[in-house]
């Protein structure tokens, strides 16, 4: 099955989050199918905390792409600032 999940890079103490569409089975920093986006939980000042594709996303969930939890409350979050 199809996922789009988090990836996880930065340092240590400043986590980094790449939004990655992959097989399950594939570990959490290894092989994905596309990156459509990025997550900085830890931005400031005029860092962007979040970017994400959202009409990649709708594609991939066309095709029967699953979100995790977190993905879907970030898509939910993405879709409001395009929104505003």
């Amino acid at each position: 099955m199809v996922k789009i999940r988090l990836s996880r890079g930065g340092a240590k103490g400043r986590p980094f989050y790449h939004v990655v569409v992959t097989d399950q089975r594939s570990k959490r920093d290894g092989r994905n199918i596309e990156n459509i986006g990025y997550y900085n939980p830890v931005a400031s000042g005029k860092d962007k905390r979040l970017e994400l594709d959202i009409e990649r996303v709708n594609a991939w969930v066309g095709k029967g792409a699953q979100l995790t939890d977190k993905v879907a409350a970030l898509v939910k979050e993405a879709a409001r600032q395009q929104a505003a």
